[in-house]
């Protein structure tokens, strides 16, 4: 694997107001993809800052009483302070009010002019009488001109959703002092982005971007690119533009440069950093951008543009995220809906949001809701049930039997498992064979060989490959003939394949496919110790020698999941190096095995289940926040909707156990589904998740199902019953799980 050189920034804040949660969900994203670089060995160079300049950060500083200076200060250390409270960890935060981004922002505009990309003309704006400035068309209020909504924004109706010029308004007046706004001639800079456009587009096609953003992008291509205004009249709190007294840059302009401002502030701090190697235009060095979807068009457009035009290097590629919803409930910075970074960290725990936005994020640029239920249901299930019940369930057996020392055995005899999970028979078979004649674990491996593979020839099966001899011949010739055939039920081949995958997702930024990967191979690990049943061995004398091969094994496990995991849960997994004994885990540690009798320490909690008094306090804090925004309309629950319990209790939900799983010819979102309900019997479903599951994903786990509904005859066969899964489609189905300990046939009540 060649190594990469990766210069990575996230949108910057604007330094007006605090860190919410719909921010962090582009922040965290960052992270995460910067966390797994890293581990895979990359060099990543990861900077942000705060967005510094405009009209509204002059009027909030007038408001506050203090100088712009102090306010945007004021608000960097904020911010500061949330990104690391959520583990955000950049290399360098700057702001974009710096000596580089003035000497980078004039750098850029005069190569910009000496090359003729930049023009003047004579414009007419709104102007405020009483406060003598200029206003943008934010600061215009007034009557829409299509639906007469009053108090609507200069270019927009949040009532009717019309856009529309700023004179159009009718009875306008200045959102700053309430006079009615004349219009006065000014003039005005431009971008000539319009020079720039073949760039632009051939950029575009060697561009690393999400296909619909593309899309999108060629949408404003085709229309034609524009002149684009990039100064601003006095009083403006920014950088005034060389040679062009009481013009500023428009916040736009110098704000995407704040990204190589932040980056030439961490170079200056050592010598050997070559600023300008990251700049040219052939340089090796790959620039990524995470934003959101609302940025794109000067992400996408103008700032290839600029850099291209000053003779810059373009970006490599961008990821794009989309918005944040609540419950179902648009957030808006403007009406104050948001949960804020700082009243979250006072009651619920950091890691957390990071692994359900991971568990949701994909590399496309769907919104995501986060649904506070959903939230508590998932974390206690996945982090507590799954990932950490595995350690909790295991760590006790080797500090208090084998004084903290792992097995010095090969514990690999243990790894068949795999190839019977869900045949309890036969693991008690295997798990009595084993120590009736291994006791002294020197022909462990042996005997499991061979009675896994009288097991399998009993069954009609052909045996799997083994390469200790059983000592039957007939056993032992026909396990010859298959030789050279996978050994795919084997635990650390279905791991092998689920690290291949987990690398690939979180490379393409799909993290949900990355945890879901992670959870049902956790869910394996759980059932292997679930079977194995070490706390009925331990009460067997003979039997403590596998009681300490099966908790190692599971433990070892454990650390590679932690792997897996660190970029998401970085402060989660820390503490599992410090349980462990480890130094910090790399990806190429899932490669090795912790030696033989490695000693680690006392076990303390990991995880703590979501308190749901916790997230109501949160929401009380914020309740103001989290107040649906006025659409004209009221939700009402209809009477005739609701039904009574008793013909609830007339579903009979159970416990099923995905035996196996197919594709379905003719049918591109179906799947046919094999299940074990318990004393109900087999049950064959038809299931239309293909979209998000693979077959190989889904077999040997748990799930809900509705087992008394009526069959239902399809085009391809009878579906017996109905699987329980949620969200909106497409990749965002989550197959419902129960919590560790379920078995097949269980009622849920």
């Amino acid at each position: 694997m060649a190594a990469r050189h990766i210069f990575v920034t996230n949108a910057l804040p604007y330094a007006s107001g605090p860190i919410h949660l719909g921010h962090l969900l582009g922040y965290i994203q960052g992270d995460i993809w910067v966390r797994f670089q890293r581990m895979r060995g990359h060099a990543v160079t990861y900077v942000c800052a705060d967005d510094a300049h405009g009209t509204p950060i002059m009027l909030a500083a007038e408001k506050a009483g203090v100088s712009a200076e102090e306010f945007v200060a004021r608000i960097q250390a904020d911010h500061e302070r949330d990104f690391a409270g959520f583990a955000v960890d950049f290399d360098h935060y700057h702001s974009t009010h710096t000596a580089e981004n003035r000497e980078l922002s004039e750098r850029i505009y005069l190569a910009l002019r000496a090359a003729g990309h930049i023009s003047s003309r004579e414009i007419e704006q709104a102007y405020d009488p009483q406060r003598q400035m200029f206003l943008p068309d934010r600061y215009i209020k007034g009557e829409c001109p299509k639906c007469g909504a009053a108090d609507q924004y200069g270019d927009n109706c949040e009532n009717c959703g019309a856009t529309y010029a700023p004179r159009d308004v009718k009875n306008p007046f200045s959102a700053v002092s309430g006079a009615t706004p004349e219009w006065r001639p000014s003039e005005h800079y431009f971008f000539r982005l319009e020079h720039l456009q073949p760039d632009i587009e051939a950029w575009l096609e060697r561009a690393q971007l999400h296909s619909g953003v593309k899309a999108k992008l060629r949408e404003w291509l085709d229309a034609g690119l524009r002149d684009w205004d990039i100064s601003r009249d006095a009083p403006y709190f920014g950088f005034e533009i060389p040679d062009a007294p009481g013009k500023y840059f428009y916040v736009w302009l110098d704000a995407p440069i704040g990204y190589l401002a932040s980056l030439k502030a961490w170079c200056a701090a050592d010598a050997s950093r070559d600023f300008e190697e990251f700049l040219r235009p052939d340089s090796p060095i790959e620039m990524w951008h995470f934003i959101g979807k609302d940025i794109v068009n000067f992400h996408g457009l103008f700032w290839p543009g600029m850099l291209k035009g000053a003779g810059l290097r373009e970006p490599t590629g961008m990821s794009v995220n989309g918005y944040l919803t609540v419950n179902g409930a648009k957030m808006s910075k403007s009406r104050g809906t948001f949960i804020r970074a700082e009243t979250y960290l006072k009651h619920l725990d950091p890691q957390y949001l990071r692994y359900y936005f991971a568990a949701k994020l994909s590399a496309g640029v769907e919104d995501i809701d986060l649904n506070l239920e959903d939230f508590a249901a998932r974390v206690n299930s996945d982090l507590v049930g799954k990932f950490v019940n595995i350690a909790s369930r295991c760590a006790g057996f080797i500090g208090k039997n084998f004084a903290g020392k792992l097995s010095e055995a090969d514990t690999s005899y243990l790894d068949i498992y795999g190839v019977i999970v869900g045949e309890p028979s036969a693991i008690e078979q295997l798990k009595n064979g084993i120590l009736d004649s291994a006791q002294d674990r020197a022909h462990a491996s042996t005997t499991a060989a061979s009675i896994l593979a009288r097991i399998q020839v009993s069954q009609g099966q052909a045996p799997r490959v083994y390469t200790e001899p059983t000592g039957d011949p007939a056993i032992d010739d026909a396990v010859q003939d298959f030789a050279g055939a996978p050994l795919a039920g084997r635990l650390s081949e279905r791991f092998a394949t689920v690290k291949s995958q987990v690398e690939n997702d979180y490379n393409k930024r799909e993290f949900a496919r990355a945890i879901r990967q992670i959870m049902a191979f956790a869910d394996e690990i759980n059932k292997a110790i679930q079977e194995w049943a070490p706390w009925s061995l331990a009460k067997n004398p003979d039997a403590q020698w596998l009681v300490h091969d099966i908790c190692t094994f599971a433990l070892e496990y454990f650390r590679k999941l932690s792997i897996l995991l660190r970029p998401v849960l970085p402060g989660v997994v820390g503490d599992v190096e410090q349980f462990l004994n480890v130094g910090p885990l790399k990806w190429a540690d899932l490669d090795t095995e912790l030696p033989p009798g490695h000693q680690i320490n006392a076990y303390q909690h990991l995880a703590a289940r979501v308190d749901p008094k916790a997230i109501a306090a949160m929401v009380e804090e914020s309740k103001d926040d989290l107040a649906p925004t006025n659409t004209g309309q009221v939700a009402q629950t209809d009477d005739a909707a609701l039904i009574e319990f008793e013909d609830f209790a007339k579903l009979d939900l159970r416990i099923a156990r995905i035996n196996a799983v197919e594709s379905v010819d003719g049918a591109d979102k179906l799947l046919r589904i094999q299940l074990d309900v318990g004393e109900l019997g087999q049950r064959t479903v038809f299931a239309g998740i293909k979209s998000a599951y693979s077959p190989s994903a889904l077999e040997g786990r748990l799930t809900l199902m509705v087992a008394n509904l009526a069959p239902r005859k399809m085009r391809f066969g009878v579906s017996e019953g109905m699987i329980l899964a949620a969200g909106p489609g497409g990749q965002d189905i989550y197959l419902l799980a129960p919590d560790s300990g379920a078995q097949p046939g269980m009622q849920v009540k």
